[in-house]
């Protein structure tokens, strides 16, 4: 049955608002309540801390798989501007934006699509759309539209290819729901890493890029305002989830608790159903066929494996950019340290005599601080004074990042808790949002796509291992200090790391801009002196006899 359009900047877009806020702060919030029932998790399965802490670690690595969409939502907003000032689409010279250019149309080539119109154009009718919650598109753009979802979670592409935003959020949030409900019934740990960890993982997954993909379409004036906007329910998320978590902990046990949680996730189906189908394109226009393309010799099976991971990651950026390379490693490097006062500061102030609802309320003041602070890093940090700095902006606070760990190791004491967590708020603010900026800035915006597709595996792989081998080392010092020094020790030195690389690599850059000046000016005057009138110029010597 047809169903009626919702327009862009509508009212209903700031509906479609308030579920992306609700469905990040039930997703990319939730991880970082697992801390709490550490301990319980601990005792109950009579595991190690390096056990115990895989389950944490895979649904953090599983999430944040789709967190550097962010990355993505930046690039279409800034890739729009290029088009919009250039003329052209993607910003490369390759196809221009002649006056029929329809409204929304995407661009394949660039793997992300931009919902301006051409100058002076109006959007037309469009087609009547299908349950998936997107209009109907011409085959080429309707695998163009999500390919920046593509280029980081194929499986996610896929699904919002073929079903749409709508039923991909509310296939997350069942499987998330199906996730924690099996997981409350594990008699293992084995279980539980595959049912909540895996497949609630997962969930989130889906949900949080459909909510955030399809935001894009209802918004095209006010993108920049509905994406900080929404990344607010993250940081509510980390306000109330801890909360939540430490009270139901004490009613209901672990295993009530996650059955509960299994409820609450249901709600980003409810999310994913006011995703109402949104007028994004133009029926395609009646053209000539084109002549059919030349038959391409059929590739091999490990060939066209090596094509598509070439696509999506950039391992030959990580070879020729030498930038590219000194950041992708610094984040993968830092990020081992960078995880762990999440997982482990609860169980640390509770070992030192803290009570449960104040060590519960410590993440709650991250998250709180966060709804402040991370609006205010992204205004200053797109402040074009900054934009040459924001390299070692990015170093400074992860090294605020890990020098904090050290005061926290050093005393256990609440209130000095509670200071830890508000300066560990700031660097965490600053953190998440330069992270994407500076990777901007390193790689050109044509190959961003499948660059970021390389930086999220790599730092997926050290969200994965950070939190055992912190757990082994745990287990082996029976001290949570240690685990605050490690995470100082990875934040510090991926800070000196990336700082000094950052300026030996700018030195040798404007060294070699100095070089290049110097070689032109003597050429000038080289040239000029052979087309002169043949007179040899003598240099001219005084002698100095007398002061």
């Amino acid at each position: 049955m047809p169903q009626a359009l919702e327009h862009a900047d509508g009212s209903w877009a700031w509906v479609v608002l308030l579920a992306t806020v609700v469905s990040q702060g039930l997703t990319l919030g939730f991880p970082t309540c697992i801390g709490i029932f550490f301990t319980e998790l601990q005792w109950e399965f009579q595991a190690s801390n390096s056990e115990t802490s895989w389950f944490p670690s895979i649904l953090t690595a599983v999430v944040h798989m789709a967190d550097p969409l962010w990355g993505s939502e930046w690039l279409q907003d800034r890739k729009g501007d290029e088009r919009k000032i250039s003329g052209t689409r993607g910003g490369q010279g390759k196809s221009p934006i002649s006056p029929g250019t329809p409204c929304g149309e995407e661009v394949a080539e660039s793997g992300h699509y931009t919902l301006s119109c051409a100058a002076g154009q109006q959007p037309r009718p469009h087609p009547q759309p299908d349950d998936s919650g997107l209009s109907p598109m011409s085959p080429s753009l309707n695998q163009a539209k999500v390919s920046g979802v593509g280029k980081i979670w194929p499986l996610c592409s896929i699904l919002v290819v073929r079903f749409g935003c709508r039923v991909t959020a509310m296939l997350g949030g069942v499987l998330a729901s199906l996730g924690m409900v099996a997981g409350s019934f594990s008699r293992s740990l084995s279980q539980l890493y595959f049912t909540a960890g895996f497949i609630t993982g997962l969930g989130m997954c889906f949900s949080f890029q459909s909510s955030i993909t399809v935001l894009g379409f209802y918004f095209v004036r006010r993108r920049v305002l509905a994406n900080a906007l929404a990344s607010m329910g993250v940081s509510l998320g980390i306000t109330l989830w801890p909360l939540l978590s430490r009270y139901l902990l004490e009613d209901l046990g672990w295993r009530g608790a996650f059955l509960v949680f299994g409820g609450v996730f249901l709600h980003c189906c409810i999310c994913g159903a006011v995703m109402r189908p949104v007028a994004t394109s133009v029926a395609p226009e009646t053209k000539e066929c084109p002549p059919p393309p030349p038959k391409k010799p059929v590739l091999s099976c490990l060939a066209a494996c090596g094509q598509t991971i070439q696509r999506h990651l950039a391992f030959d950026i990580l070879r020729h950019n030498t930038g590219y390379r000194v950041y992708t490693l610094g984040v993968m490097w830092s990020l081992l340290g960078f995880p762990l006062p999440h997982v482990f500061l609860v169980p640390y102030a509770m070992r030192h005599r803290v009570d449960e609802q104040q060590a519960a309320l410590l993440i709650s003041i991250i998250g709180f601080s966060n709804i402040f602070l991370r609006p205010l890093a992204g205004l200053v940090a797109g402040r074009r004074a900054f934009a040459s700095h924001r390299k070692y902006l990015f170093s400074l606070a992860v090294l605020l990042n890990g020098l904090t760990n050290l005061v926290c190791a050093a005393s256990a004491d609440f209130w000095v808790l509670v200071g830890y967590c508000l300066v560990y708020s700031v660097s965490m603010s600053g953190i998440g949002a330069l992270v994407f900026q500076v990777l901007m800035d390193i790689v050109p915006m044509d190959r961003f796509p499948s660059a970021l597709g390389l930086f999220t595996v790599l730092d997926g792989l050290a969200f994965l291992i950070s939190p055992p081998l912190a757990g082994f080392l745990l287990d082996s010092t029976n001290n949570f200090s240690y685990v605050f020094y490690m995470s100082s020790f990875f934040l510090i030195s991926a800070a000196l790391f990336m700082g000094s690389s950052f300026y030996s690599l700018q030195k040798k850059e404007r060294q070699g801009k100095e070089a290049v000046a110097t070689d032109a000016l003597e050429q000038d005057l080289f040239l000029e002196g052979k087309d002169g009138s043949g007179k040899q110029r003598c240099p001219e010597i005084m002698y100095v006899t007398s002061v």
